[in-house]
């Protein structure tokens, strides 16, 4: 409660300072007219006011004081947190590099190339700063006026090279890649424009027929649903083997037109007799489902559903739906899918859009979902409603098995083989539709180490595929239209020219313009062309807006792997040949997980508890599900190629600092730091 005013001293105060006001008053009005006498009488509430203004500058002082301390101690709670974050990454940096320590490395050519740059790029800065120190920078020293001392001849003598014969071959190479950039942006722009026309349009594959949901099928004629076989081909995929076989098995489809194979390419047991007891479990519940094992894994996927494909039953299915072990489409995807078919005769895959239940998991996984989104709103969308062709995704889709014998098959001739039959089954006069309203659940890479392997393993591939049907292409009945789209946009444009220019630009060219100042790289190169592109990049995303700066730096770090796989997949480089299947993690989202149970439920109530629930296997299985959860899992690493990088990149803003190049110096900075993130391994899942 607030004190009473205290009347006697205010009335006391008012009487004090009208009495000083009318002396004043009087002196000044006596010297100027001796004939007017001016009283100026102030009322009581007008005195209350003054003291009250005078008690809340009193109060206002002391507030001030108290929003001072409040400040000091946020400061001091915000240099604890960097601190702390700061002595956090030193120590994980020291953990990390002591891990890797251990571990036996040999370099490779590329390793070594990065860093040759960068003792190249410390010894220039450490010659820039001598020459900064000495004054050189304002009157650059030359041979023609006279030098004083060796080390002045030698940075006259470096000037020299620099400007005639460095500079200019930099110049030339940094103009080859602003002109590969924009003709790559101006494809990206006629992208967007199309997928702006699609969406005005309202433009969408329409089926003839439409199956009606949860219909007897006892009523309906059996032709109304072609037999259709199913795919799960899998390597040790402990994860997520359950929930890949129990979204197929409650598809919504006549059982006995339906046939599951589940491709187990696993060489450790326990997944084995893990997959093996899941499959023996759908059966007895009356579902079609086999379970296939090669003792000879050769050919990676493409083999193992090549395998499949020669089963003498095969003859008797129409198509074959193709799923990876992560993946769980939805009951009715089968119905979504295969009436697309009925009437189009030349029509060879039905490509359905994936949706991803981690995506938001960590920073990686949204950078990741940035990506596909574009891939699949804007490439696919476009490319199929506009040409009727696209890469196959290797899952999510339905083929015509017709199509696939009369391309030839699966090859294993390249690590990308699901692009490769798409490509020869194009080749034949086969058309693709795309169904971006058909999404099928699966997971993202949580892992730099994983999510860098997959990317290795997407963009050598190409190549590869490039280099052997390049023939092919130019010998096939094709329109010349298709031909050029194949070659220059599908092949060179997107899976060469992107990576090239993009480490090339903004890793090599950028920092070595800062130590020849004589090359230069417009502004707008740097800032406001990559902008841009990353805001069309990110428009089939728009929730991720908060993140397209981190997604612009990513992207230039994730083009060390991208260039490197290109370059390894092009000349035939022994790493572009390998093959490491990606960590999954086993996720679901709830609403699947709950219609799964809801199924299975229903299934045991009507047939009972099957066979291989009996007590001796159902403690088997828990031991093996022990064995599971407690398997070991990966630490985190370093990365050598991203850490020389980084320190490259954080020389030239150094040396950019001292030519007060702002932009640059800014791009450099941060460009920098994320490759030193990336290289600690700082981004992604993180195993303690």
């Amino acid at each position: 409660m607030s004190r009473p005013p205290n009347y006697e001293f205010q009335e006391w105060w008012n009487k004090q300072r009208a009495k000083d006001h009318a002396d004043d008053h009087f002196s000044s009005s006596n010297s100027d007219d001796t004939r007017f006498l001016t009283v100026n009488i102030q009322s009581t509430d007008s005195a209350r006011a003054a003291a009250a203004a005078g008690k809340d500058r009193s109060r206002s002082a002391r507030q001030l004081s108290w929003i001072y301390l409040l400040k000091l101690n946020r400061i001091a709670h915000s240099l604890a947190f960097v601190t702390n974050g700061f002595i956090t990454l030193i120590r994980t940096a020291n953990r990390r590099i002591a891990t890797s320590s251990d571990r036996p490395r040999s370099d490779s050519k590329f390793y070594k190339i990065i860093k040759f740059f960068l003792i190249l790029s410390v010894c220039l800065l450490f010659f820039e700063l001598v020459a900064y120190f000495r004054g050189w920078h304002f009157s650059p020293p030359t041979l023609e006026a006279g030098v004083e001392d060796s080390v002045e001849y030698i940075y006259a003598k470096w000037l020299e090279i620099r400007a005639n014969y460095l500079a200019p071959l930099l110049q030339c190479l940094a103009n080859v890649c602003i002109v590969l950039f924009l003709i790559q942006s101006v494809d990206r722009f006629g992208l967007v424009l199309g997928c702006f026309y699609i969406k005005i349009r309202g433009l969408k594959p329409v089926a003839e027929m439409e199956y009606q949901q949860d219909a007897e099928y006892e009523s309906m004629n059996p032709d109304d649903f072609p037999m259709v076989l199913v795919q799960i081909p899998m390597c040790n995929e402990r994860e997520v083997y359950q929930q890949s076989i129990a979204a197929a098995c409650v598809q919504d489809w006549p059982r006995e037109r339906m046939l599951i194979q589940i491709l187990d390419d696993s060489d450790d047991a326990d997944v084995q007799f893990l997959i093996r007891a899941e499959v023996q479990k759908w059966q007895q519940r009356g579902v079609h489902i086999i379970y296939r094992h090669r003792l000879i894994r050769t050919g990676y996927k493409a083999g193992n559903l090549r395998s499949a494909m020669s089963c003498d039953y095969v003859k008797d299915y129409e198509f074959v739906a193709i799923f990876d072990a992560d993946f769980q489409p939805a009951p009715d995807f089968l119905k979504s899918t295969i009436p697309y078919f009925k009437g189009k005769e030349d029509l060879a895959l039905v490509q359905t859009r994936w949706a991803f239940v981690n995506k938001e998991e960590n920073l990686l996984t949204r950078l990741q979902n940035i990506n596909l989104a574009f891939h699949f709103e804007v490439e696919q969308q476009v490319n199929g409603w506009f040409i009727n062709f696209f890469g196959f995704n290797g899952t999510a889709g339905v083929w015509r098995i017709k199509a696939l014998e009369d391309c030839g098959g699966w090859l294993d001739r390249t690590t990308v083989e699901d692009m490769d039959i798409a490509v020869r089954a194009h080749l034949c006069g086969w058309k693709f539709i795309y169904l971006n309203d058909v999404k099928c659940l699966c997971e993202l890479p949580e892992s730099y180490e994983a999510y860098k392997k997959q990317q290795h393993r997407w963009h050598s591939g190409p190549m590869q595929l490039f280099r052997l049907c390049f023939v092919d292409i130019l010998h096939s009945k094709v329109s010349l239209a298709k031909k050029a789209n194949l070659i220059f946009l599908f092949f060179l444009l997107r899976k060469l020219i992107l990576p090239f220019y993009s480490f090339t630009l903004f890793c090599i060219i950028l920092p070595l313009t800062m130590f020849l100042p004589e090359a230069q790289l417009p502004f707008w190169i740097v800032c406001y062309i990559p902008g841009i592109v990353s805001i069309l990049n990110i428009l089939p995303c728009p929730q991720s807006f908060p993140f397209i700066v981190p997604y612009l730096l990513f992207e230039n770090t994730m083009s060390v792997t991208k260039f490197n796989a290109m370059i390894s997949g092009l000349f035939q480089l022994g790493s572009s040949y390998e093959w490491i299947v990606t960590k999954k993690l086993g996720r679901s989202s709830e609403a699947d997980l709950v219609a799964i149970v809801e199924n299975e439920s229903s299934a045991l109530l009507e047939g009972g508890v099957p066979k291989s629930s009996s007590e001796s296997g159902l403690a088997e299985l828990n031991k093996l599900e022990i064995t599971k959860k407690s398997g070991r899992k990966k630490g985190n690493r370093l990365y050598r190629k991203e850490l020389g990088l980084s320190f490259i990149l954080l020389t030239a803003s150094v040396r950019s600092l001292l030519s007060a190049q702002g932009i640059h110096f800014y791009f450099l900075l941060f460009q920098g730091i994320t490759f030193l993130v990336v290289g600690l391994d700082l981004i992604g899942e993180q195993v303690s």
